[in-house]
């Protein structure tokens, strides 16, 4: 049916499928940073039900290494911001994305509706005929 369409529509109804694509990736990072949000605020938690003195360990690359109470507190505690504010900038990123798209679709919509066979300046009034 695309081959049916006439170019500007076919234009339009390209930059609808990238911006899906795109919405679709924004909403599985969101998802990511979602889950990563999640776990800190875990591990975070879990803190408290910790003493002071107890030996920890936190990931770095492929190793385990020794911190102390007060660190493991503080990486998590910024870490928790940061992914705090990256949901926040991919939800609104998201919300501009959804935006872009249903107004991209009512622009296809009513381009489909005219009817592409008006031509330049096509439908106006008194265009119908008798």
């Amino acid at each position: 049916m695309q081959g049916n369409l006439p170019p500007e529509a076919q234009e339009k109804l390209e930059e609808l499928q990238d911006l899906q694509e795109k919405a679709q990736q924004v909403a599985a990072q969101k998802q990511q940073a979602e889950t990563q949000l999640q776990e800190s605020e875990t591990a975070l938690d879990a803190l408290d039900d910790i003493e002071g003195d107890t030996t920890m360990y936190r990931k770095v690359g492929e190793l385990l290494v020794e911190t102390d109470y007060d660190e493991a507190e503080d990486d998590l505690e910024e870490k928790v911001e940061s992914l705090e504010l990256r949901v926040e900038t991919l939800e609104k990123q998201e919300e501009r994305v959804q935006e872009q798209f249903e107004e991209l679709q009512t622009e296809l919509q009513n381009m489909l509706a005219g009817g592409g066979a008006g031509g330049p300046g096509g439908m106006g009034p008194g265009a119908g005929g008798a």
